[in-house]
């Protein structure tokens, strides 16, 4: 007997996006069709830890991933209890209009990642990342860096 786990929403490709006059931004069309039709169109949006972007998650792989972190989690440690509300500070929930596409987020998350008009929305297979587009351009790695990381990466399997 095969129990098969639902399919995961997967983003790809990069598109260029403006915020508008009211502070929103449209959902790029490939980015939107790629979520299951009749599904929960809800994302969640939070700054990524690493880097100067923020990470969209649609709201089952959100319940997902924080499910996977809280089961790591002791909250009788205080040590994880403050990394665990620090984890789930300044998160905002968006849904898409349905007729553009347009989602707001708020004005905190867009200055935590420098945007001021111009992004990118990025696929990133289980999220999307938005980046101010001056720092998307900036956050390539050289070819060189890329092929150490690969090589340091191929010498755990």
């Amino acid at each position: 007997m095969f129990i098969f786990a639902p399919a995961m929403t997967t983003f790809i490709g990069e598109y260029p996006s403006k915020l508008d006059d009211k502070g929103r931004l449209v959902l790029p069309a490939p980015l939107k069709r790629a979520v299951p039709a009749g599904g929960d169109t809800r994302f969640v949006v939070k700054k990524d830890l690493f880097a100067d972007c923020l990470e969209m998650y649609t709201f089952e792989e959100w319940q997902r991933r924080s499910e996977e972190v809280k089961s790591r989690l002791n909250f009788f440690n205080e040590e994880h209890s403050r990394f665990w509300r620090e984890f789930t500070r300044n998160r905002d929930v968006v849904e898409p209009d349905p007729k553009f596409g347009r989602i707001t987020i708020s004005r905190k998350l867009l200055d935590a990642i420098g945007v001021t008009r111009d992004v990118v929305f990025s696929g990133s297979d289980y999220k999307i990342e938005i980046w101010a587009r001056e720092t998307f351009e900036a956050s390539s790695l050289s070819e060189d860096e890329f092929l150490s990381i690969a090589g340091k990466l191929s010498e755990r399997g």
